[in-house]
């Protein structure tokens, strides 16, 4: 469990403000932190992971104390798995030797060599980080920052420059792996899908102070009603409801959902563009 309650000024393009945030987050949570840019998500990300230091408050981790008046724990002594939005990989080492350099018990390579076989990296793992594509970089950030065997995984904007079919198929994988070793995780995005395909719970944040907090789909307003309408969004999820389906769709900032047929679903899947149409006070899903 994470208990926190921290403060830090902070200079943002409207000038000083405080980060001021007391939160507490559940073992293995998926949580992410929306809102604009110059908000102090990033900043409360590097106090987590020692990298910044809070002005005043506490951060505490499964009873242990990282940080208070008193005590600053070390960021080697954190057991944090910190993936950064430009991948920060060491250029003169291999996809394996990031992994391995980022490994806690070096002595045993078991860690390393799971990570290499769940993320299909065999192949890429004795190359350098030049050689690869952007996705594949991704692939190996995630890899290293879960070889430290981390009590507590950081994810800044993990996905922002990827095109969209790329950054579609490493949400999955980060959500696979997550469930897969339980890993309390805090992320940082812009992106209501993104926010809404991970998270378990979301938390806006403006000016430094936490303004909204619960499920993405409370937080962005799904379920609210809709009059005639013709628009087009993105496919969240597809869900059966007796003869029916609910398709979750992402409208411009806004979270909808929907009732479909079962040919109206058949013709979809996740991520795909749809047209949401009025036909006889009725929607109608069309792909685009």
């Amino acid at each position: 469990m994470i208990e926190l309650d921290l403060k830090k000024k902070l200079l943002g393009a409207q000038g000083e403000f405080t980060l001021d945030v007391r939160l507490r987050i559940e073992p293995g949570e998926f949580v992410t932190l929306f809102g604009e840019s110059g908000a102090g998500k990033t900043t409360l990300l590097r106090c987590l992971a020692g990298l910044a230091e809070p002005d005043a408050g506490s951060i505490r981790v499964n009873g242990i104390t990282w940080f208070d008046q008193h005590t600053r724990l070390p960021v080697q002594q954190r057991r944090v798995g910190y993936m950064f939005q430009d991948y920060a990989l060491f250029p003169n080492m291999s996809v394996r030797g990031n992994l391995e350099f980022a490994q806690r018990k070096r002595a045993n390579c078991q860690r390393v060599i799971e990570l290499i076989e769940m993320m299909a990296l065999g192949e890429l793992q004795q190359r350098k980080p030049a050689t690869l594509s952007g996705g594949q970089q991704q692939r190996v950030a995630l890899a290293r920052a879960l070889a430290a065997e981390p009590q507590l995984l950081l994810l800044d904007e993990p996905f922002s420059a990827l095109d969209h079919e790329t950054r579609l198929r490493l949400q999955d994988e980060v959500l696979r792996l997550q469930r897969h070793f339980g890993i309390t995780t805090v992320m940082v995005s812009h992106d209501v899908s993104e926010v809404y395909r991970l998270s378990r719970r979301v938390l806006v944040v403006e000016q430094g102070c936490i303004v909204r907090a619960g499920q993405p789909a409370e937080v962005f307003g799904a379920g609210q009603a809709s009059g005639k309408f013709t628009f087009a969004g993105e496919v969240l999820a597809i869900e059966a409801a007796d003869v029916v389906y609910a398709v979750t769709l992402l409208v411009g900032n806004q979270i909808v959902r929907v009732i479909a047929s079962a040919d109206e679903v058949q013709r979809i899947k996740i991520g795909d563009r749809v047209m949401l149409l009025s036909k006889a006070f009725n929607p109608m899903l069309v792909p685009v």
